[in-house]
């Protein structure tokens, strides 16, 4: 586990990030009177996750790998990052959708059945607390495995292929 610190920190800082994403959200009514434009802009959070996938990755390479990383350490560096945020992943949308956002699925069902986007069991079908747990596990999963192959080749020392 000690190997991992730096990645659980940084999973646990990203899981806190994405809380106060979702108040902002919130806050500027994107969960609300402006639902139609939140899906455009909560993917404006992938600039922020990449973000967090640098400076963490970089966090490794300078206080574990003492400045020395090669593409294979920071892209395992970035799997391990991946799956403490796929775990905690369910508390945040619990944490999200239950006191943070508690009306968001009314709002995102009535919308979507408003705008003829989904029928209304198609819409309660998916935007519900326990598809939005899954999405995000299998979404951070997904994205982190290909967020921590492009930012393991960013952060990576050049040319050192000291491979482990």
């Amino acid at each position: 586990m000690k190997n991992f610190s730096i990645e659980i920190k940084w999973g646990v800082l990203f899981s806190i990030v994405s809380l106060a994403w979702m108040l902002l959200e919130k806050t500027i009514g994107l969960h609300d009177q402006y639902i139609a434009k939140q899906a455009m802009y909560t993917n404006l959070f992938g600039l922020v996750a990449i973000g967090i996938y640098i400076l963490a990755l970089s966090d490794k390479k300078k206080n574990f790998y003492t400045e020395k990383m090669t593409w294979k350490q920071g892209f395992l560096s970035g799997m391990v990052l991946s799956v403490v945020v796929s775990l905690l992943s369910p508390v945040v949308q619990y944490l999200s959708f239950t006191y943070i956002t508690p009306t968001f699925f009314s709002h995102i069902i009535s919308y979507a059945v408003a705008n003829k986007v989904q029928t209304q069991t198609q819409a309660e079908a998916y935007f519900n607390l326990k598809s939005y747990m899954i999405q995000g596990i299998f979404g951070a999963l997904s994205m982190g495995v290909i967020t921590a192959a492009i930012v393991a080749l960013m952060v990576k020392t050049k040319n050192y292929s000291n491979e482990n």
